[in-house]
């Protein structure tokens, strides 16, 4: 009878009569649960091809009775009902199996909670990317972009004097539309190895360009603005911050990559995400206007506090929007510090806090309009060494046309030519090192060689024109121009550039085609460093390759600029990033 799971002959299982001897390493069968062991009696080994097994019954004697076979035998169970089967102690019945160790507990509970943390641990990233997603406000300002894009990142940052939100509508104009009140441009170089950020004074009289904006699905046009402040590029008129793009590229000839839009609330959260931000004082202000109340010396700010002190200007200064800056300067070098200490980024909450204020609180352009996307754009902008991050103002001049009361201002073109062409150029403000500087000058001097010597003629230039500019036809309307006005008939389209945008123009060419490369370089103004020379020689009917970059103008326009000065004109202001001894007067 199969007593297992039918009838149970007698409450045995004839599977565990047979236990292993743990003296011997044999299995025993234990017929009598009551009584002694059948017991010594060793399981038989297998016999060989033709020899009895000991114990085995000889021809003509009768069998004895047939073993049961082990439940399991014979499959992968059989070994762990084996085992089971065992530690039964004499008598048949089964031992409880023996409790884990401590240690082995351990183990088993780690290893769970650990695939349950790993599985946790994604939910929770996913979860976290989500809700960090969703608080981002995006705007469609009609521009397509690339998050990092090739080349000098140029970033608008905008604070506007909007006062919605929690706690907000003590300040001031709580009616505003929300104008540009702060406006940054931070330029970071092509190589990240510097950045500077140009403050743009919100009362600088300027000429506001019109400008699509996006509602609902359609756009309309904006009309421009003649002779108007700065601030009007945003809210004025229904304007989007795509007008005040625009703007400031009509200004300072740099090409924007992206915006970011705060308002007072921004301020509030993300400095006290980070855990507040150190400001100093040369004396105590109590300005009832911006709520600022704080004496002389050294202070650790956040929330209210933090926003009454870039909102100031009644006490500091000669009061006026210029010397806000200047503290709104302090604060953001302040800020980058401790964002970028280790404070900060060993802190998971602090990390955290920060991403969700930075999410909650500001509004972007949809080049990075993700997570992801900024997260990209974010460790790019990492890269550059807080000692090279310069802020410094647009130069400008009271406006004469106010008479004796000084209400707006007017670009300084004479200061502030020079200094944009330096940052156009990725020429930092800060000071660098002497051996840097040495090696620069060593490049540049390589560079200038290069337009040393011999010119080819016209006719026999062979070069292959690339678009890497993002305008559509540039490199046709470049090689119509070369061939019909310049008499350049080796001039042909080679269509997009393999990277479709690139920021510079540049002229790569063989060192035997060296006259040819100089003499085009002469026909679309290229300077010494939009030259790359290459170390083998071409054949004969080889061609150079010009690719066009966003810095072309159009056939005709010089491509590169002048070259840039080495130094800021006198009397530019400019606070480094890395100076903690600055101290509001």
């Amino acid at each position: 009878m199969d007593a297992q799971g039918r009838g149970q002959a007698d409450g045995i299982d004839p599977a565990d009569q047979w236990v292993l001897d743990p003296k011997t390493g044999n299995y025993e069968l234990r017929l009598n649960p009551a009584g002694p062991a059948a017991a010594g009696s060793p399981l038989p080994p297998a016999a060989k091809p033709g020899v009895p097994r000991p114990g085995a019954a000889k021809p003509g004697t009768p069998a004895k009775p047939t073993v049961p076979e082990q439940r399991g035998s014979g499959r992968r169970g059989g070994r762990a009902d084996a085992k089971a089967a065992a530690a039964a102690p004499a008598g048949g019945r089964r031992k409880p199996r023996p409790k884990a160790s401590k240690k082995k507990k351990a183990l088993a509970w780690t290893g769970g909670t650990l695939g349950f943390v790993l599985v946790g641990g994604s939910l929770g990233a996913y979860l976290l990317y989500q809700h960090l997603n969703n608080n981002i406000a995006k705007v469609d300002v009609g521009v397509k972009n690339d998050a990092v894009p090739d080349g000098p990142v140029n970033i608008l940052v905008i604070g506007t004097d909007k006062r919605s939100g929690k706690g907000n509508t003590g300040y001031g104009d709580d009616g505003s539309v929300g104008h540009a009140d702060t406006t940054l441009l931070f330029h970071v170089s092509e190589d990240r190895s510097n950045a500077t950020v140009v403050s743009i004074p919100r009362d600088m009289i300027v000429d506001i360009p019109q400008c699509p904006v996006k509602e609902g699905g359609t756009t309309k046009q904006i009309p421009g603005s003649h002779n108007v402040r700065f601030n009007e590029s945003l809210g004025q008129e229904d304007r989007d911050p795509g007008c005040t793009w625009r703007t400031v590229e009509q200004i300072t000839g740099l090409k924007v990559s992206h915006f970011m839009m705060a308002d007072f609330n921004a301020v509030k959260q993300l400095s006290s995400a980070v855990g507040g931000v150190e400001v100093c004082l040369a004396k105590d202000i109590n300005d009832p206007k911006s709520h600022l109340k704080l004496s002389k010396g050294r202070h650790e700010i956040e929330g209210e506090d933090a926003l009454a002190f870039v909102r100031t200007r009644h006490s500091v200064g000669f009061e006026s929007d210029l010397d806000r800056i200047k503290l709104q300067q302090q604060f953001l070098s302040s800020m980058i510090r401790k964002m970028k200490s280790g404070d900060t980024l060993s802190d998971p909450k602090k990390l955290y806090d920060l991403g969700n204020a930075a999410t909650k609180s500001l509004t972007v352009d949809t080049g990075i309009g993700s997570i992801s996307k900024l997260t990209s754009l974010g460790r790019e902008l990492s890269k550059v060494n807080l000692k090279n991050i310069t802020f410094t103002t647009l130069p400008v001049l009271d406006n004469p046309a106010d008479g004796k009361v000084h209400k707006t201002v007017i670009l300084d073109k004479a200061k502030a030519e020079p200094l944009l062409e330096m940052v156009r150029q990725d020429v930092s403000l800060t000071e660098v090192k002497q051996k840097e500087k040495a090696a620069k000058e060593e490049k540049d001097a390589k560079q200038q060689a290069l337009l040393k010597g011999p010119r080819a003629e016209p006719a026999a230039v062979r070069v292959k024109v690339f678009n890497g500019s993002g305008r559509m036809g540039a490199a046709q309307e470049t090689v119509t121009w070369l061939q019909n006005t310049k008499g350049m008939v080796r001039t042909g389209n080679g269509g997009n550039a393999p990277a479709k945008k690139v920021a510079r123009t540049t002229l790569e060419f063989a060192p035997n085609q060296a006259d040819q490369a100089r003499r085009l370089a002469d026909v679309l103004g290229l300077s010494a460093d939009a030259l790359k020379q290459g170390t083998a020689n071409a054949a004969p009917t080889a061609e150079m390759t010009l690719t066009l970059g966003q810095d072309f103008k159009g056939a005709g326009t010089p491509v590169n600029a002048p070259k840039a000065p080495a130094k800021a004109p006198e009397g530019i202001q400019k606070i480094e990033a890395d100076d903690d001894n600055i101290c509001a007067k």
